[in-house]
């Protein structure tokens, strides 16, 4: 499904923008960025940069405005179970991240954003840093020190694992 995805993708724009566009998504994010890019053929350094930029640059917005558009459309009959979902889901999140690390909220929300597994990456972390009312000067470099570190161990992943699997198998 994701190399179909990258296939129709690639039929409009060039391999980078596939990867940038797919390093933007929510769900996808880098992770999804370096797969595509580790498919698509792109160096390990280019794909390490444009999936990093992709993913960063949602964060701000999200920071910013993500509340503001989460009341309104609570405010919806159309949206308002949605939203109302979106919003309990993050603050269980950061909830759970202020239990766990009292004290350390920053380096939990680094932390939860540095793991390369699903539902824990920038937008993730960046919703729940917006739910908790977490300083934007300290969340936002938090988030992407999470986002570099997850881009190493993903690049690990994509690139050198299956580079030295080949070599051996």
């Amino acid at each position: 499904m994701v190399q179909s995805a990258i296939e129709f993708l690639r039929q409009y724009v060039s391999p980078q923008v596939v990867v940038f566009i797919v390093s933007m998504l929510p769900v996808a994010e880098l992770r999804g960025g370096l797969i595509a890019a580790s498919i698509l053929g792109i160096p390990w350094i280019n794909a390490a940069v444009i999936s990093i930029i992709g993913n960063v640059l949602p964060i701000p917005v999200i920071l910013l405005f993500v509340r503001k558009v989460l009341d309104r459309l609570k405010n919806t009959k159309a949206f308002h179970k949605l939203a109302q979902k979106y919003e309990t889901k993050a603050l269980t999140k950061g909830a759970e991240m202020v239990e766990k690390y009292p004290g350390k909220v920053m380096f939990a929300l680094y932390i939860f954003v540095a793991i390369p597994l699903p539902m824990t990456g920038a937008w993730t972390g960046s919703l729940i840093a917006a739910f908790l009312d977490l300083p934007i000067k300290r969340s936002f470099p938090a988030i992407v020190a999470g986002v570099a570190t997850a881009a190493v161990i993903m690049l690990v992943l994509t690139y050198l694992a299956p580079a030295l699997l080949w070599v051996k198998g």
